[in-house]
């Protein structure tokens, strides 16, 4: 279990934020403490991850995010605004500060005793920062990049939803409930880990990294100054699985379909989770005006509504589109807020 004490200040300034380059830690965690098969949902991705490992030599270096269960966190750095893009976080990446790489791999090592792959970070700095953010490069492109769309767009709602949890209830009911892997028993925010460890964060800033791949493990990062930053499971891991859309209903005919039309009927089935019209479309891999126009008539006919959370709009089913959902659409499903 890793136990962080945070005090008030700390707590008060919460925030969210998503990280590609976390991402990429995480996915090869996964693939890591799954060296057989992958569980459900990312069985598909694996096999395709493993392939990708497995034949493009330039993604070896990559690999160095999964040695050891604590690492400087300089390899895999916190971001630093609320949605930065992976080339972003490359570009931070490379241009670590040697003194920061000396600070931190202090934190772990004896200067005698620091292991030759991370002894190079300090020796030829830029070559080996270079060489790692070539690699993860490398990866991203081949093994996650395809799947990117709906993951970021999924991950948008994600944080739609939790700041809309954090604006209306504030920091304790998002702590609360954010996965069942951690747990918020006031003022400590535990990580259910085999690691034992503790810390305190006195007058920082809190990070929450809603992640895809947390499943390959829950990320803690504490050596950041400022800011202590912590990952959990994100909603909308399905979107990874084999064959991820939602069948039809099994007698072959699409009742939900017949009654308000094939793009209508798509568009309810995804609003079983709040969705904004981008992450619709990366969703159901339509045209944004296509969804647009399907939204419309939908609002109109009193089955979804719209709500505005800072800048972004949010669909979602009123209880008549819930049914059409459930009791015409074969959807045995509940709505999430």
């Amino acid at each position: 279990m890793i136990r962080i004490e945070l005090d008030e200040p700390t707590v008060a300034r919460t925030r969210i934020a998503t990280s590609p380059l976390w991402e990429v830690m995480t996915s090869l965690y996964l693939l890591h403490r799954n060296p057989g098969e992958a569980p459900w949902p990312y069985t598909g991705w694996a096999r395709h991850a493993r392939r990708v490992l497995a034949e493009v030599p330039a993604t070896g270096p990559a690999r160095l995010l999964t040695i050891g269960s604590r690492a400087p966190d300089f390899l895999s750095p916190v971001p630093t605004s609320a949605a930065p893009t992976l080339a972003q976080q490359l570009a931070e990446l490379r241009s670590t500060p040697a003194e920061v790489i000396a600070e931190q791999i202090s934190r772990y090592h004896h200067p005698d005793d620091v292991p030759a792959w991370l002894r190079r970070f300090v020796t030829d700095r830029q070559a080996a920062l270079d060489r790692l953010a070539d690699g993860i490069q490398a990866y991203w492109d081949a093994a996650i990049a395809p799947w990117w769309p709906p993951m970021r767009a999924a991950l948008d709602e994600e944080v739609l939803h939790r700041a809309r949890t954090l604006a209306a209830d504030g920091p304790d009911a998002l702590l609360g409930d954010l996965h069942e892997r951690v747990r918020w028993e006031k003022p400590v925010l535990s990580l259910v880990k085999p690691l034992e460890q503790r810390f305190e964060a006195v007058n920082q800033r809190l990070l929450l990294i809603p992640l895809i791949f947390s499943r390959g493990a829950l990320a803690c990062s504490t050596d950041h100054p400022e800011v202590v930053a912590v990952s959990y499971q994100a909603r909308g891991a399905a979107l990874l699985a084999e064959n991820a859309p939602a069948p039809a209903a099994s007698n072959g005919t699409d009742r939900l379909a017949v009654l308000v039309g094939r793009g209508r009927a798509q568009v309810l089935r995804a609003l079983i989770r709040p969705a904004t019209t981008a992450g619709l479309a990366a969703t159901l891999q339509l045209a944004p005006s296509t969804v647009s126009e399907q939204l419309a008539a939908l609002l109109n006919a009193g089955v979804v509504h719209r709500r505005r959370v800072g800048r972004r709009v949010l669909y979602g089913l009123e209880p008549a589109g819930l049914a059409l959902v459930q009791l015409i659409g074969d959807e045995p499903l509940t709505a999430s807020a």
